[in-house]
């Protein structure tokens, strides 16, 4: 088979009008039945959510990846798009919320549509048509013409009740002139369980999950077209930009002000060779949330990203020399957590040693001295518990501390997801002092920990990547 071009890799956009209309079905099962064909699938997600990128994994059999235009900016979406699809034939995006919706008070900025505009993508609008009929012509009219750069190339009717309705829907659409590219009917094996903050992950139910993916790609493969769908892909603009590559990115950082210059250390952006340098990174059924582009510039800058799982090693890996634990659901699995004491204790005398410690969310949970009255690793005097409140959004941040991470001053911007409580808020050093929406001091910065409920992407500030390893290496 001939690959594409990097540039020309025909893709898709799967958009809705709201959540709950079917995206991550669609999308997911688009991917499985492009995979069942041979073809080479790049799966990605607009926005911030670790979730879904999982079960996209499991479909294409390759990583999942975001795109996300306010952690990234805009100008890194198209190059972190191409990185991604490297040597595929096709690749699949899923949307966030409606197609339109963004990061509030931001207008379309980190929308699906403005996605789509920068990949110079055709969109697929997945309509749940469970309660219309004639009125779902006048809602896709709408989705389509509200912004002329943004193409609708086709609609996938979702929750089709019978062949009647069928027939309504399709009547319907022939007057809006975009065509119907799939009819999907309601099929309760594809759906996913949900708890407190989205559907359940991947790694917590792989066999489940392995069905569901597997009832969602013979459903589209049965319901829509994949030939017009194919050749609708193949229409995408070609993309002028190159891909993004770690070593590049951490070559065109700026250097570390703090750091006196080191004639020896290797320029330009040629990652250093391996040393040994070991940096384990948590992972299981707990820590479920990463963006593969961290350990990808971790390895860049020359260190051994090795995994290691909370729930089940009692010791880090031999030679550990740094360590980051990223978000997830400690909060589901405090107590299991909590029993492995030995593991605790490692973690504990590793920080507290003033080995660098990068924690994110979940990561800043475990740190604690406490989560929901268990006992933690006590690296930090603070202590976490579940709570009603969902705390949710993106946020525009500024370090406030010099930390392993950055220099006091770095703006970076972020995404909060969770329902817990850590009191207190902030340390005597706080991690960011967060601009918007509210203003406010978070997180902890103490010997060589960083811990904040902020999730950050490393792509746009590649630079908290090299500092991190090279504080891991004279450490």
């Amino acid at each position: 088979m001939v690959m594409s071009s990097s540039g020309s890799v025909p893709r898709l956009v799967i958009a809705a009008p709201s959540s709950g209309s079917g995206k991550t079905t669609v999308a997911t099962g688009l991917m499985a039945a492009f995979a069942a064909r041979g073809l080479a699938v790049s799966p990605h997600k607009v926005g911030p959510d670790y979730i879904d990128p999982g079960y996209h994994a499991l479909a294409s059999g390759r990583v999942g990846r975001n795109l996300d235009a306010y952690l990234c900016g805009p100008e890194l979406v198209a190059p972190l798009f191409l990185h991604g699809a490297r040597g595929c034939d096709v690749a699949v995006v899923e949307g966030v919320m409606g197609m339109y919706d963004g990061a509030a008070g931001e207008g379309e900025l980190a929308s699906t549509a403005q996605v789509a505009k920068l990949l110079r993508a055709p969109v697929v609008l997945v309509v749940d048509a469970s309660s219309q009929s004639r009125s779902v012509a006048a809602l896709v009219h709408g989705f389509a013409s509200w912004d002329p750069r943004v193409r609708v190339g086709g609609v996938i009717l979702n929750k089709v009740a019978s062949d009647r309705h069928e027939e309504l829907l399709r009547e319907a659409l022939e007057a809006a002139g975009v065509p119907v590219l799939g009819v999907l009917r309601r099929a309760p094996q594809v759906d996913t369980p949900s708890r407190h903050l989205g559907l359940v992950p991947v790694a917590e139910r792989h066999a489940a999950a392995v069905e569901a993916v597997g009832a969602m790609a013979a459903q589209v493969a049965a319901g829509c077209d994949l030939e017009a769908l194919m050749g609708l892909a193949r229409s995408a603009g070609a993309l002028s930009c190159a891909a993004w590559d770690a070593a590049e990115a951490l070559g065109a950082a700026p250097p570390d002000p703090h750091r006196p210059p080191d004639p020896h250390r290797p320029s330009g952006p040629r990652p250093q060779t391996p040393d040994g340098l070991k940096i384990a990174v948590a992972g299981g059924q707990a820590f479920t949330f990463s963006y593969a582009e961290h350990a990808e510039l971790l390895t860049a800058a020359g260190a051994e990203v090795v995994p290691f799982d909370p729930l089940r090693d009692e010791q880090l890996p031999d030679g550990t020399r740094g360590l980051v634990i990223g978000g997830g659901f400690p909060e589901v699995y405090a107590a299991e957590l909590s029993a492995n004491e030995a593991l605790r204790k490692a973690v504990g005398e590793l920080a507290l040693g003033g080995a660098p410690v990068a924690a994110e969310c979940a990561g800043l949970l475990y740190l604690c001295r406490e989560l929901d009255g268990r006992p933690m690793c006590g690296v930090l005097d603070a202590s976490a518990r579940m709570s009603e409140r969902l705390t949710l959004g993106y946020r525009d941040a500024v370090a406030v501390s010099d930390s392993v991470l950055g220099v006091a001053g770095t703006r970076m911007r972020g995404h909060e997801f969770h329902r817990t409580v850590v009191e207190p808020g902030a340390g005597a050093a706080p991690a960011w002092g967060v601009r918007a929406p509210d203003r406010r001091v978070e997180g902890f910065v103490q010997q060589g920990v960083h811990a904040s409920y902020l999730h950050t992407h490393w792509a746009s500030e590649p630079g908290a990547a090299r500092r991190f390893v090279e504080r891991c290496r004279t450490s």
